[in-house]
């Protein structure tokens, strides 16, 4: 099979589409679900492993993408899965490729009218986003969240997850391009990054936002620290912007505020956390959201297998508007 392979850590342009044996040919295929792929998700953690960046370090050579859609191929009994069954699943690795291998633990059945491209958007930045405000921020209905990245992959989940749940969503987007991204996603409000503060502070009536969804980090913490409300929530997704950035904990005293890390596969993975299983339980409670309408991915590019490198440079970039696909 075609495969898109990171041969050594010196970043996108090191990846090479190359032909690799089949999945269901490797050792303990017989025990997962085989994927054919009919699209795949590209994330910023993707960019982070071709450079050795990322929590997870494999050696190289390995394929990385951790999302995809497609049909079963073949499926181990008592999985709950059968050739030809419609799925999306989330490999970890692998997924950059004609096929991949999954845990039937996380493969999750797909809607008969679901499209590829809007199941390939969903594994990561959905469940993320579940995970974000469900479990770490406690959103409750009539809070407002700050969502900054706000065109991006995470950004347009935690937009639509956020509004699902009775939420007022602000958006934070770089250019005014970007804002028509936002305001697609269903976002209620958009404002530029630059002067956001001020923009959030005129737009609660100087009362701040409830929570802040950061998947950015970098220059803008501190006044995202400063948009909070009495009792807010600042959740740390990641750091796109390149710099990790600290804060003095004086300032949580201040309004009583709490910067929260979302780390999402170190919850389940976790020896004492809920499983692979939790992500079932969170891919249950997404569909009828899909099924609403309430969750829609916005799409951005896609392309071929053959085009990973442009693909990994436009999330690397930050030049990504909506989830970036591949298809083989």
């Amino acid at each position: 099979m075609r495969a898109a392979q990171v041969t050594r850590l010196d970043g996108p342009e090191s990846v090479e589409v190359l032909d690799l044996p089949d999945p269901q040919e490797r050792d303990g295929a017989e025990r997962s679900v085989v994927v054919d792929v009919a699209a795949a998700g590209v994330c910023f953690p993707d960019v982070l492993l071709t450079r050795g960046q990322y929590q997870m370090k494999p050696d190289p050579p390995f394929v990385p993408g951790s999302e995809v859609a497609g049909v079963v191929r073949s499926a181990p009994a008592g999985s709950g899965f059968s050739a030809g069954d419609r799925v999306a699943a989330f490999p970890v690795l692998g997924g950059f490729a004609e096929a991949v291998a999954v845990d039937p633990a996380m493969v999750f059945p797909l809607p008969d009218d679901t499209p590829w491209d809007t199941a390939a958007a969903l594994p990561m930045n959905y469940l993320t986003c579940e995970f974000a405000l469900g479990e770490r921020a406690r959103l409750r209905e009539g809070e407002t969240v700050l969502v900054h990245g706000a065109a991006g992959g995470v950004g347009t989940a935690a937009i639509q997850l956020a509004a699902a749940r009775g939420a007022r969503v602000l958006a934070v987007v770089s250019t005014d391009a970007k804002a028509e991204v936002a305001r697609a996603a269903g976002a209620d409000e958009v404002v530029l990054a630059e002067g956001f503060r001020d923009a959030v502070s005129e737009l609660t009536s100087g009362r701040g936002v409830d929570v802040v969804v950061d998947p950015v980090g970098g220059d803008r913490f501190t006044d995202s620290l400063r948009s909070l409300g009495p009792g807010g929530r600042l959740l740390v997704i990641g750091f796109t912007a390149g710099s990790i950035p600290e804060v003095k904990v004086n300032r949580l005293l201040l309004n009583n505020i709490s910067v929260v890390g979302v780390g999402w596969g170190a919850w389940w993975t976790h020896p004492h956390g809920p499983g692979a299983g939790y992500l079932r339980e969170q891919w249950d409670r997404l569909v009828p959201l899909l099924a609403s309408g309430a969750v829609a991915p916005v799409i951005g590019e896609v392309r071929s297998l053959d085009e990973v490198v442009d693909a990994l440079l436009a999330v690397e970039q930050r030049r990504a508007q909506g989830k970036v696909l591949l298809t083989p």
